[in-house]
């Protein structure tokens, strides 16, 4: 359906275009601005601003769309997942945005080993619907998790397996295209597919081939990746003339993709990971191509395990402590397959053997778990390494250069120096056995002098690059970034050709210009160059990025990690992308959003914009981005300062005053809590939930009788166990022997609401014999806060005064070096980041945050020798999603392991997410998060499972979406330690609760 109604910042006659595009096409046709806005950018250094975006829902819509910006003279650009390097996914007409409807995979034939599927089929869709069948795609770039096949088709992309599989030019077999003109053709093998062209086409190709086939021969250089151009050389008589291959990596500016057939192969049935260190790069570069067996033909070879799947490279500066891989300064990464386990180990012991006196070190790894968690490291490094050491910014722009293998050493060498000789730095890394180097490189893209820096190292680079024999583009293609290189490469002639090919396929120039062919030059259109130049008036400090709200949002390039729509039991990002799978609810569609509300030209009402505020609402502030993101966007703070200036001065949803302000509630409410929870229980609370803006479907939850800092001032108090005085502003047990001193923090969750968490951490700290204190009793103390809920809700002039008198009362007591203790991990998170963050001023905010530590934390560091009860039984639950982005969860579970309780606890986020789930109109996606991982874990656990979960939501989540009762840590080990000291051998006492439990009471 169009969306014509919101029209700001367009041009003349787009109005009438996209009326005529809303008649025509039976998708999605939008030119409102925030639509707009998502598609500006790519994973490039480019930025250019649509007229409109079309979603088209089959290939007749894609011909009708052709059709009507071909009337009104629009160009077009096609679209995949985004993540192109050189900006050929960034248009100025009509964006046709393949990612919504046209990503089926049509069929797949597992005897012929092909399959052929639409373009906007996410690789990881295809590769897990052929591993079915015991196949794969070969070709896998590190965004294999949401990068499409139209998008790596366009660009030719290889990925860290092309050893042994090629590019994905090598695995197309047939591509169903679309022209600008409205042509429609199949371009395939062979004379007879270049026979079943349009006589225009057909005989337009035989003439280009035909009057230059000496030109053709032995004008492009002999290389596994070259990339760069046309390739014009598929066409040739003795290459069989493959008209699929020449369409490969054309970027979208001969034709539009509607389907493709390509080819799957067989992978080994077992790998192993060699992992061989060496001195330094360029020791490694020179042992890479060593270590492939020439002359081998690729397929054979590499589904019967006998050469190498990868040879990849990085060295120490990309991976900082280099944990977990053996001793050196560079490491390749050769993966070697096998029939079986035992096979593909011996073929990559033999490896190492043979490698010799080269390497410094090396290890084998068998484990996928290991190997996965290695790869981690090299697949997320286009996003490290845009931060440097001293966390400079980094950028692309020459990220995939490529040489003949045998040429790497010494192309690195000669590329260190001229980094050096520009005054730059960089990382380089990657498909060290094909000859193909990542690297972002610290660009000053913000001045002139340095733009002017960019594109004279730009051209030295790439008279480097030639005088070498490689290609300019060895993965990502040319778009703008090198294109107007190309003469450099393959002379003044054969760049003729090409023009003279993309006049052939688009005479009017419509399908993705500035690109490729008389391509824009490398310095225009940098997405830089709107951002407003001066630092923005913020409330956060960003010690990240030095205070600069603009270059926070900058971090963000487009490697669009949050966009992988399948769920992990390592990562958290990002729930609602995967919950709506809208680009505008991904990390990536937020901060594009921002980066376009800054720039003021698509968004032009700056903080108060509605686009922005609509995408934002679906964020749940899980801070799994912060930790998730190669980069480490933070979307939980942006959008936490996003609230706080847009409703400056105006009145707020009714949410931010019954739960943004929720700790001043539930200290009013706490005398008269049982009225208040038999009201819960009547008609009235439907009243009270709307009038809070609170979900209809969501229960109130019960508020404690007793308090927990009631109750501990009641076992303080004479009459109690006995009480005496520690430091100033602190309670403790009398009579208390010399142990180790902790402060527990009396968090509101579980003050109010959750009191027997804080009972159980206090009998379980105390058996551990630690001395437990809070802060002194008194008015005082009851103002304490983390600010969690304030900050949530951009109420950033309340949480800055909630957390002042917090750090006031806390320093003096932490000074000696006492840890605070925090049960509740998002309130553990809000101390530990939030607090510094937006106290950027006090230093001694610092020194509080630094203090914090989890409930299994407190435990290790404070009584390394005690020994947990054994309660010996299976566990699923929830990992908060705070814990997971912050804090950790390694302590948490070397805890539940020595305890015995077994099985992982889920990841990504339990979807309630503090206030968020509770709101009006977020339900629905709520309970969506949760059911990714979370409920199906605790409806399918066996009699006798313990449901885990340490955060107030995710218990909250639990209990209201599946009858169970859901405890912390605490509560388990407090009850296995009353059954020790009962006598008894830990496990449950009788009557205790399991997954079993009764539905909570209310």
């Amino acid at each position: 359906m169009a969306d014509l109604t919101k029209t700001r910042g367009t041009p003349d006659g787009t109005r009438e275009l996209a009326r005529e595009l809303a008649y025509a096409v039976r998708g999605e046709v939008s030119l409102a601005a925030g639509d707009r806005a998502l598609m500006t950018m790519d994973a490039s250094n480019y930025r250019r601003v649509p007229r409109a975006v079309v979603a088209p829902r089959d290939a007749e819509d894609v011909a009708a769309a052709l059709r009507v910006c071909r009337e009104h003279g629009v160009p077009v650009v096609p679209r995949g997942g985004g993540t192109s390097i050189a900006g050929q996914a960034t248009g100025v007409g009509v964006v046709l945005d393949f990612t919504r409807h046209l990503r089926r995979i049509v069929s797949l034939d597992a005897e012929a080993g092909t399959a052929v599927v639409q373009p906007g089929v996410v690789l990881d869709d295809l590769r897990a619907a052929a591993g079915a069948h015991g196949l794969t795609f070969g070709p896998d770039p590190s965004t294999h998790s949401r990068c499409t096949l139209g998008g790596m088709i366009g660009n030719n992309s290889c990925g860290s397996h092309s050893v042994a599989w090629g590019t994905t030019a090598d695995s197309v077999r047939a591509l169903e295209v679309l022209t600008y003109g409205g042509e429609r053709l199949r371009a395939g093998r062979g004379a007879a597919a270049l026979d079943a062209l349009p006589q225009r086409l057909r005989d337009g190709v035989r003439d280009l081939v035909n009057g230059d086939l000496a030109l053709l021969r032995t004008g492009y250089p002999e290389l596994p990746r070259r990339i760069s151009g046309y390739a014009l050389d598929a066409l040739l008589p003795e290459k069989g003339i493959d008209l699929a291959r020449a369409l490969t990596g054309s970027e979208g500016t001969l034709g539009v993709l509607t389907e493709a057939t390509v080819a799957l192969v067989r992978p080994p049935a077992a790998k192993a990971l060699a992992v061989l260190g060496y001195t330094d790069e360029s020791a490694a570069a020179e042992a890479a191509h060593t270590l492939l067996p020439w002359g081998s033909p690729r397929s054979s070879e590499a589904e019967s395990g006998g050469r190498p799947l990868t040879v990849e490279g990085m060295a120490v500066d990309l991976v900082g402590d280099a944990t977990g891989l053996p001793k050196g300064g560079a490491w390749l990464f050769v993966e070697m397959g096998g029939g079986t386990p035992a096979e593909a180990l011996a073929r990559a012991e033999e490896l190492c053997r043979g490698a010799g006196a080269a390497t410094t070190d090396h290890l084998v790894v068998t484990d996928p778990a290991r190997q996965r968690a290695l790869w981690r490291v090299r697949e997320d490094a286009a996003g490290t390494a845009t931060r440097m050491p001293d966390g400079s910014e980094a950028w692309p722009g020459w990220e995939d250069c490529a040489v003949p293998p045998e040429r790497l050493g010494a192309y690195l060498r000669d590329f260190r120096a001229l980094l050096s000789q520009h005054g730059l730095r960089g990382t380089p890394y990657g498909h060290f056995g094909d000859g193909c180097i990542h690297v972002r490189i610290d660009f000053d893209l913000l001045t002139e002098p340095g733009i002017r820096r960019f594109r004279e190292f730009s051209c030295d680079l790439g008279d480097l690059v030639v005088a070498h024999g490689g290609s300019l583009s060895g993965e990502h293609g040319d778009g703008q970034a090198r294109a107007e290189l190309l003469p450099k490469m393959y002379g003044g002639e054969l760049v003729g050709l090409f023009e003279r090919f993309k006049d052939l396929w688009d005479p009017a120039g419509g399908l993705n210009p500035g690109m490729l062919v008389r391509p824009d030059r490398m310095d225009e259109n940098l997405r830089f160059a709107p951002l407003p130049r001066k630092p923005v008036d913020v409330e956060f400090g960003y010690p990240h990025d030095s205070g600069d709200f603009s270059a926070a949002v900058r971090r963000c390039v487009g490697v669009a990690k949050c966009r992988n729509s399948a769920p992990s039991t390592t990562a958290v990002m990002c729930p609602s992308y995967r919950a709506t799978g809208e680009e505008r609810h991904s990390t990536r569609g937020r901060a594009r959003l921002l980066h376009e509300m800054l720039a003021g030209e698509v968004i032009t009402d700056g903080w108060r914009s509605e686009e922005v505020r609509d995408a934002l609402d679906l964020c749940l502030s899980c801070k799994g981005c912060r930790s998730d993101c190669p980069v480490g966007v933070d979307m939980a703070t942006y959008k936490a300062e996003f609230l706080h200036h847009h409703y400056a001065g105006r009145l707020r949803p009714a949410s931010h005053y019954s739960m943004g302000r929720l700790p001043r509630w539930l200290r009013a409410a706490a005398p008269v809590a049982p009225l208040l929870n038999a009201l819960a229980r009547t008609p009235l609370a439907g009243a009270g939930k709307r009038l809070g803006g609170i979900a209809p479907q969501r229960a109130i939850p019960e508020l404690a009788t007793e308090p927990f800092v009631r109750w501990w001032s009641k076992r303080m108090a004479p009459e109690g166990p006995g009480r005496s005085e520690g430091s100033a502003g602190l309670t403790g047990p009398a009579g208390a022997p010399e142990r180790p001193a902790l402060l527990l923090w009396p968090d509101t969750f579980t003050n109010y609401l959750a009191p027997e968490v804080g009972r159980a951490a206090v009998r379980v700290l105390e058996a551990a014999g630690l001395d437990v204190r809070l802060p002194e009793a008194g008015r005082r103390r009851a103002s304490l806060c983390c600010g969690l809920t304030y900050v949530s809700t951009g109420q950033l002039d309340q949480a800055r005064a909630v957390m002042r008198r917090t750090v006031d009362a806390l320093d003096p007591l932490l000074a000696d070096g006492t840890p605070l203790t925090v049960l509740e991990p998002s309130c553990a998170a809000a101390l530990r980041t939030d607090l510094p963050e937006l106290l950027s001023d006090d230093p001694r905010a610092a020194r509080v945050a630094a203090s914090v530590r989890t409930f299994a934390q407190t435990l290790e560091e404070q009584a390394p020798a005690w020994e947990p009860p054994r309660v010996g039984r299976p566990a699923v639950g929830q990992t908060h999603c705070h814990q997971h982005a912050v804090l950790g969860e390694a302590a948490e579970q070397r805890l539940r392991a020595r305890a015995g309780l077994d099985g992982g606890l889920s990841g990504g986020c339990c979807g309630l997410a503090g206030n968020f789930g509770f709101e009006r109109g977020h339900y629905d996606v709520s309970v969506a998060c949760a059911e990714e991982q979370l409920l199906p874990s605790v409806r399918d656990a066996a009699p006798g499972t313990e449901v885990l979960a340490d955060g107030f939501s995710c218990r909250t989540q639990i209990d209201q979406l599946t009858g169970r009762r859901a405890r912390h840590l605490a509560e388990v080990l407090a009850e296995a330690v009353a059954a020790e000291a009962a006598g008894g051998t830990g496990g449950s006492l009788p009557g205790g609760p399991s997954a079993e439990e009764t539905p909570p009471q209310p």
